[in-house]
């Protein structure tokens, strides 16, 4: 005899003929990763003149850049477009902060004053968060940035964003966190305090209200 399954919330009917039942196990929930859509013409003109404003506004981050070259290799990159949208509408204020001679790369980190707004309270990655019985938080760090096509800095490149300003005075951001402290179940993340850069250890469960991430994207 073949079962197929049913909805949890559905109960079977009773055959009293049957000597025997079958209970069908849960259904596995599978996350789903998200899918990035490609922007409009009007929002990349949007995006542009956004980026070539900070860009212009900032060119101690990035002395010997060519803004036009910056914009050219973005046009021609519809999902690099796309992830910096949203890197830029969770409140990164992504910016040019390098180039890279090999692979002719464009260098973005999140340049906000304090650790982006809309990405504040959440773990470190998804393990941490499932590993949470309650009080959950809505997502993670490492997953969201992966959603949005970026990656988290790490400790070095937060190092070397504070050198061409002074962020995270009230905040605090997860940085992407070497191997053998993760499978340890730590995670760090940075902040700079009293003129100095500090780096400090957490459960990578732990969330607050004042500590989010940052990213980086190469195009």
């Amino acid at each position: 005899m073949s079962v197929s399954a049913v909805p949890l919330n559905y109960s079977l009917p009773i055959n009293k003929t049957l000597s025997y039942f079958c209970i069908i196990p849960p259904l596995k929930i599978v996350s789903v990763k998200k899918i990035k859509k490609e922007i409009s013409s009007k929002e990349k003109d949007e995006l542009l003149k956004v980026l070539k404003s900070r860009f212009e506004k900032n060119m101690q981050r990035h002395k010997g850049i060519d803004w036009a070259k910056v914009q050219s290799r973005l046009e021609a990159d519809a999902g690099k477009m796309s992830s910096l949208n949203e890197m830029e509408k969770t409140g990164g204020e992504p910016d040019v902060t390098g180039f890279n001679k090999k692979t002719g790369e464009y260098i973005f980190y999140d340049c906000a004053p304090e650790s982006p707004k809309e990405r504040r309270s959440l773990c470190y990655d998804t393990a941490a968060l499932n590993s949470r019985k309650e009080h959950k938080p809505k997502d993670s760090a490492v997953n969201m940035a992966e959603n949005m096509g970026a990656e988290l800095l790490s400790e070095e490149e937060y190092r070397a964003l504070q050198l061409t300003g002074e962020f995270d005075l009230k905040t605090s951001s997860w940085v992407k966190t070497p191997d053998e402290i993760r499978k340890l179940g730590g995670a760090i993340f940075c902040d700079r305090r009293f003129g100095r850069v500090f780096t400090y250890h957490n459960g990578a469960e732990s969330y607050y209200g004042s500590r989010g991430f940052r990213c980086v994207l190469k195009v």
